[in-house]
């Protein structure tokens, strides 16, 4: 066995043979994301307040008991089972490198990371190594940990410098592992100016390239994978190099502009955003990778009796997403294995002891619409609707698209900074304060809600990524 290499469209063996990848993301693992895990706000903020609030040595017993119990050997032996052949790994850069300690090596952050690879590898699941935050934030969103909506990463050099280093170690760490499919280098970067997310992908692939000839990238394009139109020749430059995109549907997410019933042009629809996204590669003949994609689903607790028959919708939709994908051949990496009941493939059961003690406050903070991802706002948006048409009163039209519109309206903006930023600060330390008083035995109980045995699968959204997992070999 050897590397995969990217061969014009495809990702092909040593053989020459064409390999598509289609698995997961494991997302909310080392990099905790408040919507999969159930916390407000962003990861540094509630590894601060829990360790202010019952001290550093039982929060890092927790946190570390978390990351061991969210994939173990169950889950690799379940996900292949399924068919399911490659695993994108996010994680943060805090694992590696301290902010008042930087380009110093934790080594530590290779614990689990490579217990991972090595699970998925006795299974024959390849991984992709995903840096979902870098220094300064890459992108505008929680999920780059940064607190903010500006994305400094672009703003610093130093910020840059750091993240070259970082890969750097990586790819001299995992060079030669044939279980590892590739780097994707930057999750969703969203750069304003569309030229310095190009200037940092050619340096990180000659840093790279320096010390690991051999794997494969997957650029992400700008504005969170969605925009390729300013990369010009750049790929000629690039070699051994998949670009990425992110195709989630808006028909997928409460917010949908209608309901899907797979309608001539709901469906023309489908093709016409995923085709946009992928148009520059297409021109090109370079190879494609979905690196994210989805739709979430309702939840009991929430939904009542509408679940069963919005989550009939949000399967109508995926499989018409996957019709599209399979006539491409694409590979793909669903966003996501495993969360609270939200997204996942497998879910944490609201009967286990961390469902069960934090029920109240995710009722709470559903109904706040404290986290950006697919969030039911009704429940608040009297609250916000003035401020969003005080700004369409004062502010004219040509100057209220900031970037990252269009992906970001005006709604989004403005639940981003108010309901996402601002309010989710105020809900950190409550979050924390659920922890007060338990033991290491508590805490290991508390963590072990996430173990495979003791969650749920979403039986009808995994039948459906089996049938889809294997296409027939071309002639």
């Amino acid at each position: 066995m050897s590397l995969l290499k990217v061969a014009g469209t495809k990702l092909v063996d040593e053989k020459g043979e064409e390999i598509i990848l289609r698995g997961a993301g494991l997302g909310g693992w080392m990099n905790m994301e408040n919507f999969i895990s159930g916390y407000p706000g962003c990861e540094f903020q509630i590894r601060a307040a829990l360790a202010e609030t019952i001290g550093a040595e039982k929060s890092e017993f927790f946190f570390d008991k978390f990351l061991e119990y969210f994939f173990q050997e169950s889950d690799a032996k379940f996900f292949s089972n399924l068919g399911l052949n490659c695993i994108r790994l996010p994680f943060n850069y805090h694992h590696f490198e301290d902010d008042m300690n930087p380009r110093v090596l934790k080594k530590s952050g290779f614990k689990h990371l490579d217990r991972v690879i090595d699970l998925c590898a006795q299974y024959n699941i390849y991984t992709i190594l995903d840096l979902h935050t870098a220094p300064g934030g890459q992108n505008t969103d929680w999920h780059s940990d940064h607190g903010g909506h500006i994305a400094n990463f672009w703003n610093h050099k130093d910020f840059q410098d750091r993240t070259i280093w970082l890969w750097e170690e990586l790819a001299a760490h995992y060079k030669g592992n044939k279980w590892i499919a590739g780097y994707n280098p930057l999750n969703e970067p969203t750069d304003p100016y569309h030229t310095r997310v190009i200037d940092f992908y050619d340096r990180v692939y000659n840093a790279i390239r320096a010390v690991d000839s051999e794997h494969a990238l997957f650029f992400d394009g700008n504005t969170f994978a969605s925009d390729f139109s300013h990369f010009g020749d750049w790929h000629k430059k690039w070699e051994n190099t998949a670009y990425s995109i992110h195709d989630y549907s808006t028909f997928g997410f409460p917010a949908a502009p209608e309901d899907y019933v797979g309608t001539e042009s709901q469906q023309r629809r489908l093709r016409r955003s995923y085709e946009k996204k992928r148009e520059w590669m297409d021109e090109r003949g370079l190879c494609v990778w979905n690196g994210e994609w989805g739709p979430v689903y309702a939840r009991k607790q929430y939904e009542g009796e509408a679940t069963e028959k919005i989550n009939e919708v949000r399967y109508h939709v995926l499989k018409d997403q996957l019709a599209i994908y399979n006539k491409d051949r694409l590979s793909w990496s669903i966003w996501l294995y495993k969360d609270i009941g939200f997204q996942g493939m497998v879910y944490v059961s609201t009967k286990s002891a961390y469902m069960t003690k934090f029920a109240d406050f995710l009722a709470k903070k559903h109904r706040l619409a404290i986290d950006a991802w697919g969030a039911d706002v009704s429940a608040v948006q009297h609250v916000y609707q003035p401020l969003i048409n005080h700004v369409l009163e004062e502010i004219p039209e040509k100057f209220r698209d900031l970037y990252p519109a269009p992906v970001w309206k005006l709604s989004d903006r403005v639940g981003r900074l108010a309901r996402n930023i601002l309010v989710a600060e105020f809900l950190v330390k409550e979050w924390a304060s659920h922890f007060v008083g338990m033991d290491e035995s508590q805490l290991d109980d508390l963590a072990k809600s996430f173990v495979f045995e003791e969650c749920e699968k979403r039986e009808g959204l995994n039948k459906i990524l089996t049938d889809n997992a294997t296409l027939v070999k071309e002639a």
